[in-house]
């Protein structure tokens, strides 16, 4: 699968941040999960500083990305609200989507583009698919997708899965959780589920896709592991 990537920006990568975000039309809350005995905490820090340098602003609104930082050693509150374990982790709406270690390399398109989607309403997904999430998805649901930072196809499989959870969290029932688990950060897990390529998704425990699904696909399970649900995260 490769070696974990260290996190560094050019102005070139600034630059092409800038006019992705330039998207925007609102603001966007990002919650950053750090503490003090962490080895990945500041490749994570570096992420969201170059994103917030670049982020678009309004007069009536300033930044439209806003962020706050959660330490492990004095934020005990702000970890247990968002349902926040592991460091670091970066948190959007709630805590609904989240990258549980570093959105580095390939996976740092993700983030954008789901912060753009966020801050647009709009998450892109098929309206049956959005009429299913909003009607048929009455129990809980944690999509955990496994990813790398140098795996070209992740991007496409997390901005998927977290567009799910998006489209729950905007019909008010807030019923699906997206959790974008980086292998390298998290080995523990990538064992769990015997990952040896990535990306992988599980749904509530499950193993569920090696690759990116289609849309009706990740559907189909969704429903069907919903309707078996006996986990909790509200």
């Amino acid at each position: 699968m490769g070696n974990q990537l260290h996190v560094k920006f050019t102005e070139e990568d600034l630059a092409a941040l800038k006019e992705a975000l330039a998207d925007m039309d609102n603001p966007v809350d990002l919650y950053l999960f750090i503490g003090s005995e962490c080895l990945y905490c500041d490749d994570a820090v570096k992420v969201v500083k170059a994103l917030t340098q670049v982020a678009p602003e309004k007069p009536s609104t300033g930044k439209l990305l806003r962020v706050k930082v959660c330490f492990k050693e004095r934020d005990e509150e702000c970890f247990s609200k968002m349902r926040v374990e592991r460091i670091p982790t970066i948190a959007l709406i709630e805590g609904y989507v989240r990258w549980t270690g570093t959105p580095a390399g390939e996976e740092l398109k993700a983030l954008v583009e789901t912060i753009i989607r966020i801050s647009n309403g709009d998450s892109g997904l098929e309206e049956y698919t959005r009429r299913v999430i909003r009607e048929r998805i009455v129990r809980p649901v944690k999509i955990e997708t496994i990813v790398t930072p140098l795996c070209p196809y992740c991007p496409y499989a997390a901005l998927l899965t977290h567009m799910f959870a998006f489209e729950s969290w905007l019909s008010g029932r807030r019923l699906i959780l997206s959790d974008v688990i980086e292998a390298y950060e998290n080995m523990d897990i990538a064992y769990k589920y015997n990952v040896m390529t990535v990306p992988t998704i599980a749904i509530n425990g499950n193993v569920e896709f090696v690759g990116v699904p289609y849309e009706d696909e990740l559907l189909r399970r969704i429903i069907q592991r919903a309707g078996e649900s006996r986990i909790r995260f509200m």
